[in-house]
């Protein structure tokens, strides 16, 4: 954890290039359309971890044999025809768990594309550490597919090929910390139906909201000005997102997502004004601290302070 992040993107020009649609792991694959396959591969690595999106214009059949250590977690971007996993009928933003050291065979009859990741089974507690099942190896040792939460399901399918792109064009940016923070967000995008359709974890008695609320901003104090996560409160002191969400909604009257955002916005705030333009760049500030949709930061920077971040960075209205 806490490693410095790699972005490669290339693109397609027959069906031999997504052997590798997922970064370390081998993928027989047919083509099963007429036509040039063309498309792109891209790969985000952080340490062991990798996230991997591809798409391509015709069919293919792909296969994998059960040699891999990993655990990989998919999920359907876009499909234009019928998309097969095993037995699972998949839709657009649905969720695929494959164990390691399980052989998987997918069907895509037209074209599609994808995202997925792999990691090992020892970083679970580090990742879902307030999710006692999510955290547990044991929920992964079986392949599961998860149908995609309206709510939430398209807008992660939708912000994955959105990260990857900011991240391939300004991988500079990124710091070990930041590294750290994007790897919980693409991780986020990837379980977010899955945890949403788990039943409650309420195990053992809850502290008071103030008094957990207290905990949360010592622990941010110690990280300084570095981009925490939500996932990672929740995996430090050991509390899933369904409590940080109640007590924060009690004190603060806002989610703990939001909060943290106003925390990175202050963080962005203090660096820019301490800065000048020969110093920086506002969209580098804005990646390290875990903003990649630059409009949308702008956006909310100018909601919260009444200026735009150029302004604070020093230059003219």
């Amino acid at each position: 954890m806490g490693e410095h992040l790699s972005v490669s993107t290339g693109e397609l020009d027959g069906f031999e290039g997504l052997h590798q649609a997922v970064k370390g792991s081998h993928v027989d694959v047919m083509q099963l359309e007429r036509g040039k396959l063309r498309g792109t591969l891209s790969h985000v690595g952080i340490g062991d971890f990798s996230l991997s999106i591809g798409t391509f214009n015709v069919g293919i059949r792909t296969q994998r044999i059960a040699t891999d250590d990993k655990l990989i977690i998919g999920m359907l971007l876009g499909a234009k025809s019928r998309v097969t996993h095993w037995a699972f009928d998949m839709r657009p933003a649905d969720v695929l768990v494959i164990p390691p050291a399980c052989e998987h065979d997918g069907v895509f009859q037209s074209a599609s594309s994808y995202a997925a990741i792999r990691f090992d089974l020892g970083e679970l507690p580090a990742v879902f550490g307030g999710e006692p099942r999510l955290s547990d190896a044991e929920t992964w040792r079986e392949k599961n597919h998860y149908r995609a939460n309206n709510a939430i399901g398209m807008v992660a399918a939708d912000r994955l090929p959105q990260i990857v792109s900011h991240l391939a064009r300004h991988p500079g940016a990124l710091t070990s910390s930041s590294a750290e923070f994007w790897k919980r967000v693409i991780v986020d995008c990837l379980t977010a139906t899955i945890v949403t359709s788990l039943p409650p974890d309420d195990f053992g008695h809850l502290p008071s909201a103030m008094k957990l609320v207290r905990d949360v901003e010592d622990y941010l104090q110690q990280a300084g000005i570095r981009p925490v996560h939500v996932s990672e409160i929740c995996s430090v002191l050991r509390l899933s997102r369904r409590s940080l969400h109640r007590a924060f909604h009690e004190v603060f009257g806002i989610g703990p997502v939001t909060f943290l955002r106003h925390k990175r916005l202050c963080a962005i705030h203090s660096i820019l004004r301490d800065s000048g333009p020969r110093d920086t760049t506002v969209t580098d500030v804005a990646l390290r601290q875990g903003f990649s949709e630059l409009g949308r930061f702008s956006q909310y920077y100018r909601a919260m302070f009444g200026e735009y971040p150029s302004q604070t960075l020093g230059y003219a209205a």
